[in-house]
């Protein structure tokens, strides 16, 4: 049984959510995380470590490379296989050139394709890396694997339309056992057990929900068997918090620290605000950002007016005729958003003024 994992897009010298409180200590993190991976292989060693590219958010620096290169050689019993990204590209003057990496790292240092034979693992590995920050040919689907019996594998960077497009059909039909594809930063199968995108090993920004980590697999009688292995130190969360007419700006701060409680103080949280809350009640979202690790609020809550009451009721007027104007099906929030900022001045001003007169 060969055993072997996958991941992609660590982005090495990225700084999420700069400029949060909190960005800094990303950046160490996402360092933090891959060395944690390379720990855990150090104790428990594997056949092959595949990296699908992105490795390093922009060109890295010797230092870097020096340290990588160590940690490589921390694991010696794993053959690393690694290929550089759009982030990470092989431009002319990029230290990738020159690097020395251990004998047990293979670096694809070409734009060509090329195979790598592990012959004590009846085992071929193929690859190719970037050498500039955009490709719009689809360079990967008229590979092929060569006719020899084993264990076929090729790393893949990309996907889309500027980032080396692929025909995943037919990849799908090309022969390989597994495609580790690397540029997508949700961990998702393409084919199930065959064409997997790992993901990034830590979240890197409000979009990037759900699980992060690394692909654990094996392969054994022509069988490849996978499983994400959850890893990141932290979430992005969408977090919905629904108001009422009752809701007061305590109540609001007090639902969020609950949240925060029980899902996790190190996570990063998107706050969504829904519902309907009384029109004499002010409530301050921005207040929020104080109570966690907060990258975003949304509010999408609305004042609770009853728009049939209120346009009998100033039917005529220039209150009757905005509500009018807004009188369809399937607004969006910014619609709605308009509708209540406005009515609620409108009828403000109504107050101010004195009377239904016409404004």
């Amino acid at each position: 049984m060969i055993r072997f994992i996958h991941l992609s897009d660590v982005h090495l010298g990225a700084v999420p959510d700069r400029g949060c409180p909190w960005s800094h200590e990303r950046e160490e993190e996402i360092w933090e995380t891959f060395r944690r991976v390379i720990a855990g292989i150090r104790k428990n060693p594997v056949d092959f470590l595949f990296i699908a590219g992105d490795l390093f958010h922009r060109q890295p620096l010797l230092r870097e490379l020096r340290e990588v290169g160590e940690l490589f050689a921390s694991i010696p019993e794993t053959q690393v296989f690694l290929v550089a990204g759009d982030h990470d590209y092989i431009r002319e003057d990029s230290f990738y050139r020159s690097f020395s990496w251990p004998q047990n790292v293979t670096f694809f240092a070409s734009e060509e394709q090329t195979c790598v034979e592990i012959p004590q693992k009846q085992t071929f590995v193929y690859g190719l890396s970037f050498e500039q920050p955009e490709i719009r040919t689809p360079l990967y689907d008229e590979c092929r694997p060569v006719n020899k019996p084993g264990f076929h594998v090729m790393l893949a960077h990309g996907g889309d339309v500027s980032c080396c497009p692929m025909d995943f059909t037919r990849l799908a039909g090309a022969g390989f056992d597994y495609i580790a594809l690397g540029h997508s930063h949700k961990p998702h199968m393409v084919s199930r057990d065959r064409i997997v995108y790992a993901g990034s090993l830590e979240p890197l920004d409000r979009n990037d929900l759900g699980k992060h980590g690394y692909i654990e697999g094996t392969y054994e009688n022509g069988s490849v068997k996978l499983r994400l292995r959850p890893f990141a130190l932290r979430s992005y969360q969408n977090l919905v918090l629904t108001v009422g007419p009752d809701t007061t700006q305590y109540t609001l701060e007090e639902m969020l620290r609950n949240e925060v409680m029980k899902r996790g103080g190190r996570n990063i949280y998107r706050i969504i605000l829904q519902g309907r809350v009384s029109p004499d009640n002010i409530l301050l979202p921005e207040r929020l950002h104080a109570l966690g690790n907060i990258v975003e609020i949304m509010d999408e809550s609305c004042p609770d007016y009853d728009l049939e009451e209120l346009y009998r009721q100033y039917r005529g007027t220039l209150i009757g005729d905005y509500i009018k104007s807004f009188d369809k099906e399937g607004m969006t929030v910014v619609e709605k958003k308009a509708l209540y900022y406005g009515l609620q001045s409108l009828l403000s001003a109504k107050v101010l003024t004195g009377g239904r007169k016409r404004l």
